[in-house]
């Protein structure tokens, strides 16, 4: 049964010439997994955008996040004249935003527009190549996003102006899992989950989360490429949500350091022949799996190193992972235990891995690129995991630990043979110049928390 939301190109055309539909944006997501792309007008779209998509400047994938076009990229450059590169709507993404006012929305493809091949260097090409190489293998990939944001009553101009100081949380007193402090935010949760199941995008629950004004909108799991555009709908569009109603979220990993860090848990499987694969014989502590589970959880569990910019990308993504926050800091796994790095949930056809790694700043095709690549090496190599871990996986000081900075990140992913072989040369070099490019900003940055320390006291 169709989800709830989602169009066909036929339908489409029906909503156009009912005039309910008359803006189609098109859009594909930037390194940050942000959507950039154009605002179409609907009869135009269905004329020619169905067939023929449109074009965008391939400068697009080397800004930074002030959209300045930085240099030392092979991929686009000025002595290349940052020419163009062909957005190919995916139609099967192709839904009605509830939340915007007679619009539909579609991801793209990013294509070369020469050759008519995926990009290497976009996001959503890395997750498709690692999905072939699964279905290569023989396996379909299913996956969820569990996503937390911090939410304000003041409006985004207003934070802006106010430089992100003294913000005024929805609540005011820790709500985890609280009822009556959810009910006071309904009138934009419940709007939030309305307008993702009326966009192709079904919703499971709501709930609060552990910090002041902190909250978690659970959708449904799916085929990962299925899901990473659905991740990418679900944040844009509780931050327009936001925006439209006066408020504002964010989906920073850590907004304080006096606060609890805002993550993406991924769950992770692999099925076939519409059975998960992970399910089997085999006891491993409380677990009944199969070697693919086994294999897969250490190759995932091993290659956190090469990859870990994929799961924290910015230089605040690292100041989440500190002892006792609910973040992981130790490289370990252990069954419905929540102080690890790979949490192991479920039975049966349920069994699934999390990865707990990753912050609510992750670019999800990314992030889940890097966990299949992990996986799938791990299965080609029958990479076991390390023993099943119980107790307090932070008092374990013995555990490697996730690394400490972006800089440490990008050094092992820059030179990771791994990172090399599962996503290409020039993928990574790519990438790594994109973080070397945020580190760099960051360290000429003078911040609050200098001023407060150095202005009268040094």
């Amino acid at each position: 049964m169709p989800l709830k939301g989602l169009l066909t190109p036929d339908q489409l055309r029906q909503h156009v010439q009912n005039e309910t539909i008359e803006t189609v944006i098109l859009a594909f997501t930037d390194h940050y997994g942000r959507l950039m792309g154009k605002r179409f007008d609907a009869d135009f779209f269905v004329e020619t955008g169905i067939k023929d998509g449109t074009h965008g400047c391939d400068y697009l994938l080397t800004t930074d996040m002030d959209m300045e076009p930085v240099p030392g990229y092979t991929f686009a450059n000025w002595e290349l004249g940052y020419g163009d590169f062909h957005l190919v709507p995916d139609l099967s993404t192709l839904r009605i935003a509830s939340w915007l006012d007679k619009t539909a929305i579609v991801i793209c493809d990013v294509q070369n527009d020469k050759t008519h091949q995926w990009v290497d260097q976009a996001p959503r090409s890395i997750l498709r190549k690692q999905l072939n190489q699964a279905k290569e293998l023989g396996y379909g990939c299913f996956a969820a996003s569990e996503l937390e944001y911090y939410l304000f009553e003041n409006n985004y101009r207003e934070a802006f102006e106010k430089h992100y100081h003294d913000l005024k949380p929805v609540g005011w007193y820790l709500e985890d899992y609280h009822i009556m402090q959810g009910t006071r935010t309904e009138h934009f949760t419940a709007a939030a989950r309305r307008h993702l199941k009326n966009s192709g995008v079904p919703v499971e629950n709501s709930k609060g989360e552990w910090g002041l004004g902190q909250h978690e909108l659970n959708i449904r799991y799916a085929e990962a490429l299925d899901m990473a555009d659905r991740h990418i709908i679900y944040k844009q569009c509780l931050k327009e949500l936001a925006d439209s109603m006066g408020l504002s979220l964010t989906f920073m990993a850590k907004l304080d350091e006096s606060k609890a860090g805002s993550s993406c848990h991924i769950h992770m499987s692999l099925w076939q022949n519409d059975q998960n694969v992970f399910p089997g014989s085999q006891e491993i502590g409380p677990v009944k799996a199969s070697d693919i589970f086994r294999w897969f959880l250490g190759g995932w569990i091993k290659h956190v190193p090469d990859v870990m910019p994929f799961y924290a990308p910015t230089i605040n993504s690292y100041k989440r992972f500190a002892d006792g926050s609910w973040a992981p800091t130790r490289l370990a796994w252990s069954y419905d235990n929540r102080t690890g790095g790979f949490r192991v949930v479920g039975k049966g056809q349920s069994l699934r891995i999390e990865c707990r790694i990753p912050g609510a700043d992750c670019n999800p095709y990314l992030a889940y690129a890097a966990a299949l690549a992990s996986g799938l090496d791990g299965i080609k190599n029958k990479i076991e995991p390390p023993e099943i871990f119980e107790g307090d996986i932070y008092a374990a000081k013995h555990l490697p630990r996730v690394p400490y900075s972006l800089q440490e990140a990008v050094d092992r992913f820059e030179n990771s043979e791994f990172a090399q072989q599962a996503f290409g040369k020039e993928v990574v070099a790519h990438y790594a110049h994109f973080f070397k490019q945020e580190q760099a900003a960051y360290n000429q940055a003078v911040t609050d928390w200098e001023r407060k320390r150095y202005f009268e006291r040094i």
